[in-house]
């Protein structure tokens, strides 16, 4: 379980989060809503210890996330898989090393640097990139990726990193209706098939509402919604989205779903290649 307790980080005069406090059981699939602005990426980057905390503790397992420095906090981190809006990956190097370099807490950075991985390695990525459709591209560079393609092979990525729990920041903001599906039905199964911990920011109310099991709504970085999707209703949506309701996917819009391939099915050829 993963628990905030008081949490709070002020910039100047600016309170970005407030006082959270909640309890995120293991294996669920969380969607954190509000305008931007919320206090939404500053919360997950607290709970990956990217920023430090003004007041307030966080625990995993039992364990005070707060309280780790060096080794450890390098060690959560790795446990803790990260996704950002930017995808943050090396245009120049191809697919497949970019999905390995999620390795990096599991080996030396020196080996890394030298892209010297083992063979059941590049078994593991060519496997995620499977599940993700994207094996076809593995030896592609990824700067000639579109961006939904490329925030696949940054799930990909998390995925090598074996995490207990993965922390996705905005994940479709900058993608079309296409391909913001994909990259939700991914999560989706992650969090589905393996178990793991899906804490994602989102926008618009009906993605979450669709995808997840509960949802956060934030506003001004305090909590004001925390429950199941259906108890979310037009007068709370108002409270976190303020003026930007009409925007934030009050009205039903479908996103049309790609065909999905079966996941069970490993591709030689992309293994031979790799």
């Amino acid at each position: 379980m993963l628990k905030v307790d008081g949490l709070a980080k002020h910039y100047a005069t600016v309170k970005a989060v407030d006082n959270v406090s909640l309890e995120i059981p293991e294996g669920q699939l969380v969607g954190i809503i509000g305008r931007s602005g919320a206090g939404k990426s500053t919360l997950l980057r607290l709970m990956n210890r990217l920023v430090e905390p003004t007041a307030g503790r966080i625990f995993f397992g039992g364990r005070e996330l707060t309280a780790l420095k060096g080794a450890e906090l390098r060690r959560w981190r790795s446990r803790c898989a990260m996704i950002f809006q930017q995808f943050n990956l090396v245009n120049r190097l191809d697919v497949i090393t970019n999905v390995l370099i999620g390795r990096v807490g599991h080996r030396s950075t020196l080996s890394t640097l030298m892209k010297s991985f083992a063979p059941a390695e590049r078994a593991m990525a060519i496997h995620a990139l499977h599940r993700l459709d994207m094996d076809a591209q593995a030896l592609q560079r990824a700067e000639t990726l579109s961006g939904g393609q490329q925030q696949r092979v940054a799930i990909a990525r998390a995925l090598l990193q074996e995490p207990e729990i993965v922390l996705a920041d905005e994940p479709i903001a900058s993608l079309d209706p296409r391909n913001a599906a994909k990259v939700m039905d991914a999560l989706k199964t992650i969090n589905r098939e393996d178990g793991i911990t899906v804490i994602v920011n989102l926008h618009h109310l009906d993605t979450a509402r669709e995808y997840c099991d509960r949802i956060v709504g934030m506003a001004a970085g305090r909590i004001v919604f925390d429950g199941a999707p259906r108890d979310l209703s037009d007068a709370s949506a108002r409270e976190i989205y303020g003026q930007e309701s009409s925007d934030a996917g009050l009205e039903t819009v479908r996103i049309r779903r790609p065909h999905q391939p079966a996941l069970d099915r490993l591709p030689g050829a992309a293994l031979a290649n790799a």
